[in-house]
């Protein structure tokens, strides 16, 4: 028994390899990029997020969520790195990302690798490689990175508003947001189960994440305007939450998979199948037959497929609206532009 599931964790990592390539190969990025002009460039990457991340499991799920925020954004470019100036307001300051953390653990890869190769390894790379090694630390999924992305010169705060998926989303806005991306109905379901959607000061990576009350309590207080509660709400949860968050309530965290916030697992699945998701965007999955089902089956014991299904939607994601070639530049430091 125990060589079959070992066999059958190579053949899903194959068919993932095969899938990165593929992908790869038709945005012009590809697997171990850099192997001839910086060969340990990734090995360096590892070391200082795994450095990191055993000292605080909680960054796991801020540095995942970063490489979502970045790449639905002008795509995978480490815009989201940027730092504002005085004559713009770049991502990094919109509401949605002003809880990002762990900025520190991309600035620290990439003066460990600018002193080994400088002017090679681009912060979009460095950023989407992180964000795998540090869920891999914590014992989530490995996925494979193509890289040779390069950085983007431009960052505009109203891209961020307007780009990112809000957690007031209902499944309809869902899937038009993830369509324009290039992704599936199957991808949106199986990245919200840890990705960060965020609208205020939330964090939304369900497995391995914790939440302001701000970003659910008109579930609890108000829902329609009317002092009233969200129906689709399981209300001894309701009662729980109330207990945590009173109205008004804008520094109190809840976590959003109760005993899973710095672990990766599927008990995110569960807790929408029972109605404990926090967010209207973790209930809107259960409106829709093809996100229901995929929610109902990876709700069983140790949700089948959810590992496979998730690194290979990360793959997908990783690759959205890339820069390469020559277009962009390769950032010195990754909060300006050079």
């Amino acid at each position: 028994m125990a060589f079959v599931k070992l066999l059958t964790f190579f053949f899903l990592q194959l068919i993932l390899v095969v899938l990165a390539l593929d992908l790869a190969t038709a945005q012009g990025l590809k697997l171990g990029f850099y192997q001839k002009r910086c060969p340990s460039a990734e090995t360096i990457v590892n070391q200082t997020t795994a450095r990191f991340i055993s000292r605080a499991p909680s960054l796991a799920a801020p540095l995942l969520r970063m490489h979502f925020h970045d790449c639905f954004v002008r795509g995978c470019d480490g815009s989201v790195l940027l730092n504002s100036t005085k004559n713009n307001q770049a991502e990094k300051d919109a509401i949605p990302n002003q809880s990002l953390r762990g900025f520190q653990v991309i600035d620290a890869a990439k003066s460990a690798v600018e002193a080994k190769c400088p002017g090679v390894v681009s912060c979009a790379d460095i950023l989407a490689l992180v964000a795998r090694d540090a869920v891999s630390v914590i014992k989530g999924p490995f996925w494979p990175v193509p890289t040779g992305r390069r950085d983007g010169r431009t960052s505009i705060l109203s891209d961020a508003l307007n780009n990112l998926p809000s957690p007031f989303s209902n499944i309809t806005q869902l899937k038009a947001s993830f369509r324009s991306k290039g992704l599936s109905v199957k991808d949106l379901v199986v990245l919200s189960g840890n990705l960060k959607f965020v609208c205020k000061v939330l964090s939304r990576g369900h497995t391995i994440g914790i939440s302001h009350c701000t970003s659910f309590t008109n579930r609890l207080y108000n829902f329609t305007g009317k002092g009233d509660t969200d129906p689709t709400l399981d209300p001894n949860y309701i009662a729980q939450l109330k207990k945590k968050c009173k109205p008004g309530d804008a520094t109190t965290f809840v976590e959003m998979d109760p005993g899973s916030s710095k672990i990766f697992d599927t008990d995110y699945y569960s807790l929408v199948g029972k109605r404990r998701g926090l967010f209207q965007s973790d209930s809107a999955l259960l409106a829709d037959s093809a996100t229901k089902t995929y929610v109902q089956q990876q709700a069983t014991p140790n949700g089948a497929t959810f590992s496979t299904d998730f690194a290979a939607s990360m793959v997908k994601m990783g690759q959205i609206g890339v820069l390469t070639g020559n277009s962009g530049e390769i950032r010195k430091r990754c909060a300006f532009i050079n």
